[in-house]
């Protein structure tokens, strides 16, 4: 019984390696960094060969080290974790990270990490939100449902996509829970 449990928490232990591999590729890719061009923007403090075992879950990741990678991409350290679903789908995509109804909290901070062709119309356009609410905590913007309609044009999505779309792009704070 012993040795049935064991496996059990060696497989779960795998499984969630897989997953935070996942994430750091996906956050490394969204960056549209190759595993060379981090080793490069570094200065060889993250090898190729390192963070690929790390992204391929070949290879356990300290904490001190997950955090000063979320800091080489500016993200919070949260973003590269995994959530705790196992449904197998990306943490991005299934649609669990927002859910109609819940407020839209950009990730300003985030924001600055960001590059594609629609970021800097985001940014403008967000700007735009911050000068008329006088609103410049510079963390995150609570986007209303009008903001939302234009993010969702100018991503060229819907506008029950567009969270999904930004939470994509690493913009998307979920608000916390209680």
């Amino acid at each position: 019984m012993v040795g049935e449990d064991r496996a059990g928490i060696h497989r779960d232990e795998a499984e969630y390696s897989n997953r935070l591999g996942e994430r750091i590729r996906l956050i490394r890719r969204q960056k549209r960094l190759s595993l060379q061009d981090v080793e490069a923007r570094s200065e060889s403090e993250f090898k190729a060969s390192v963070l690929g075992a790390y992204e391929r879950g070949e290879r356990a990741v300290s904490i001190p080290r997950l955090h000063r990678l979320a800091c080489f991409y500016s993200v919070p350290v949260d973003q590269l974790l995994p959530t705790a679903h196992r449904d197998g789908g990306d943490d991005l995509s299934t649609g669990s990270v927002w859910s109609p109804g819940q407020k839209v909290v950009i990730d300003l901070v985030g924001l600055e990490g960001v590059s594609g062709p629609e970021v800097d119309l985001i940014r403008r356009y967000l700007g735009i939100i911050q000068v008329k609410r006088q609103d410049f905590n510079g963390r995150v913007l609570t986007i209303r449902g009008d903001d939302l309609q234009a993010l969702a044009a100018i991503l060229g999505t819907g506008v029950d996509d567009a969270p999904a779309r930004l939470a994509e792009m690493g913009l998307l704070r979920l608000p916390a829970t209680s």
